[in-house]
């Protein structure tokens, strides 16, 4: 299963308008792999300067972007962890991603209503971050309960699995989300103030983020990705070149919504390779620490299970010496083995037999 990203907020902050430019991201030279999504959720391809570089080498006739899928989730409101609002809807998507970008609003603008009257952001982040606490006191509840029955069975896991469970409920009646401290987590229970989060504040254009928010944000290892959604917009709406030429009138080297893509692949902990395989060049995003074969079966299962061997050129090493012939030659491939673990930007050529 794809990971995902889910989009939250407050009402009109700007979600759908940052949802909308980012599934009407152009990236040039690079074809989406088939997928069928639902209506509130977007593939998004990631840019991708590495795999354009390669394929200067590799010149196929096929090239293929890695993607990160993003789900637009519906707006949340004081009272979401009681039903208030979209709240059931809002809860029930977020235990369904696997982190969040968390739109903040800094724009002006009078004839968009602010759901709490005036545009603070901190103060619009601690109230979604209260629903999500609350939530999660009641789920450690409910799995409280089942543990204590399961105490009667004299293993201990059950008596550390309370202790830790005390641990969360002391951190978030404190007004602390899980991800604010070094707690470790429980497998199978979803806490939603658990999920990493970046922060995507949707500013006017030109303005920046106050250095209070980037100090908040810092305290918790998040990121923050400064965006004028409404610009983005129009901007993805340009063909490249037209689009180029808007960049440069606003002083930027490339879209805002490009770092926020890449900031989420840093979030969920990714890193891509690369095969070049006949007519195409593909990446291929996968968890960092994943080995080669189980690299190869994201590719197809079978694969994985036939594997023999990695033959592996990192991406600059092949573009530095121009082809795969010259590295091979200069012994600049190596050969990996089933505990090879795959690192960013290896350019992989798996054998396998079936």
């Amino acid at each position: 299963m794809a990971l995902r990203i889910g989009i939250i907020g407050l009402p009109n902050v700007g979600k759908s308008t940052v949802f909308n430019a980012l599934t009407g991201l152009d990236v040039p030279a690079l074809n989406y792999p088939f997928c069928t999504i639902e209506p509130n959720q977007g593939v998004v391809l990631i840019p991708d300067e590495r795999l354009l570089a390669v394929a200067q080498v590799s010149q196929p006739k096929t090239l293929t972007g890695a993607t990160i899928e993003f789900v637009d989730i519906a707006g949340l409101v004081k009272g979401a962890s009681r039903g208030e609002g979209l709240g059931n809807q809002f809860l029930a998507h977020i235990r369904e991603v696997d982190a969040l970008a968390h739109v903040v609003r800094l724009f002006s603008n009078d004839d968009v209503a602010h759901s709490t009257g005036t545009v603070e952001p901190l103060r619009d982040v601690e109230v979604v971050d209260l629903e999500l606490i609350l939530a999660d006191l009641e789920t450690i509840g409910k799995r409280r309960e089942r543990t204590e029955r399961m105490l009667k069975t004299g293993e201990a896991k059950y008596r550390e699995e309370l202790d830790l469970l005390a641990k969360y409920e002391e951190a978030l009646e404190q007004g602390n989300p899980l991800r604010r401290t070094a707690l470790p987590a429980i497998p199978g229970l979803p806490l939603l103030s658990a999920k990493p989060v970046v922060y995507v504040l949707n500013t006017d254009e030109g303005q920046e983020a106050p250095q209070e928010f980037l100090d908040w944000a810092a305290a918790e290892g998040a990121e923050v990705i400064t965006v004028a959604a409404d610009f983005e917009r129009d901007l993805a709406r340009l063909d490249p070149e037209e689009a180029k030429l808007f960049l440069e009138d606003a002083g930027m080297d490339k879209p805002a919504l490009h770092r926020l893509v890449e900031a989420g692949v840093r979030l969920l902990n990714l890193i891509t390779f690369y095969t070049v395989k006949g007519e195409e060049t593909r990446a291929w995003l996968i968890p960092r620490g994943m080995t080669a074969p189980q690299a190869a079966g994201r590719i197809h299962s079978d694969m994985e299970r036939g594997f023999i061997r990695a033959e592996v050129i990192p991406w600059d090493v092949l573009v530095r010496e121009g082809s795969v012939a010259a590295c091979r030659e200069q012994g600049l491939q190596r050969i990996e083995g089933r505990d090879y673990v795959v690192q960013d930007g290896d350019v992989i050529f798996f054998r396998f037999n079936v």
